[in-house]
């Protein structure tokens, strides 16, 4: 039995929704899976690195998925199609564990509990934000509280696209979090629970005049954006030309906007200011997936 699970991409904190929104989007990595009792793995396009098991996140995670189920690991044939750049803010490692994990529970033919995802996904990525839009699709706010986590999935309107200012370089999210503090100023917390809470209103009741302000942070994008050359100039460069607002997509280094129109403008706008800083870069024009990870026979 040969059997594929299409992730989509998702983009984090989305400004103020700091470890907290998610959005999925439509650029999908796919993995294709077929039982065997070695490990065999290929990946588009080639990767020497991931073709080694002890590199692949997939393979680590779907043996987990398979020992929490009290299976036992053979191994896999594994098909990897790699179309989200790895490193750059965009919830490729999500895809890995959100698809092994699923595969898992399909070919077990076992229901999939909300606490059994996360129990096993957080052994690998231990944040909601974009766990939850690569399973579930769609505007993700979520929490975590005593090891359980909460959370609430809401439609994204439809006309927003979002376009991601990518850069030819990676950031891991590892390196990302070294340079946040460990106590922030109280007044930090309330511009931030006041844009957050903010931003959600925006979108539900379509007041795309508040997201500009909405999307602004003190939490995480003062510190990162020092290891992004040209940060303030790609978000100026985006707003100037017609976004609704634009903010570091996860730990970046890729930028996200958001608009209803003029979304070529903008994103050529936004790699210019790449490139202004010697930073070579690509845009992307992309929807929001409402339905999430998907898994088919072949």
């Amino acid at each position: 039995m040969k059997i594929k699970v299409k992730v989509p991409a998702t983009t984090a904190n989305l400004g103020a929704g700091f470890d907290t929104f998610g959005l999925a989007l439509s650029l999908y990595n796919e993995f294709i899976v077929e039982e065997s009792n070695s490990i065999e793995i290929e990946t588009y396009p080639k990767n020497e690195f991931l073709e080694k098991p002890e590199n692949n996140l997939f393979v680590h995670v779907l043996k987990k998925a398979c020992e929490e189920k009290g299976k036992t690991f053979h191994g896999v044939k594994l098909k990897q199609i790699n179309n989200i750049p790895v490193a750059r803010g965009l919830g490729s490692s999500a895809t890995a564990i959100v698809g092994a994990i699923l595969v898992s529970a399909f070919v077990n033919k076992q229901e999939l509990t909300d606490d059994e995802f996360f129990k096993i996904a957080y052994q690998f990525e231990p944040h909601p934000d974009n766990l939850l839009p690569a399973w579930k699709g769609g505007f993700t706010i979520a929490l975590m509280d005593n090891k359980k986590t909460y959370y609430q999935k809401l439609d994204f309107p439809e006309d927003i696209k979002a376009i991601v200012a990518i850069p030819d370089f990676q950031l891991s999210t590892e390196e990302a979090r070294k340079v946040l503090p460990k106590e922030i100023p109280f007044s930090d917390g309330i511009f931030n629970v006041q844009r957050a809470s903010l931003f959600v209103s925006a979108i539900m009741e379509k007041r795309y005049d508040l997201i500009k302000i909405a999307m602004e942070d003190k939490f995480h994008q003062p510190y990162r954006k020092k290891l992004i050359p040209g940060f303030d100039d790609v978000i100026k460069a985006a707003l100037q030309n017609g976004a609704l607002g634009a903010s570091l997509s996860g730990a970046g280094p890729t930028i996200v906007a958001f608009a209803t129109e003029n979304f070529d403008k903008i994103g050529q706008a936004m790699v210019l200011a790449f490139e202004k800083n010697n930073i070579k870069a690509e845009y992307k024009i992309l929807e929001t997936d409402k339905e999430g990870a998907k898994v088919e026979i072949l």
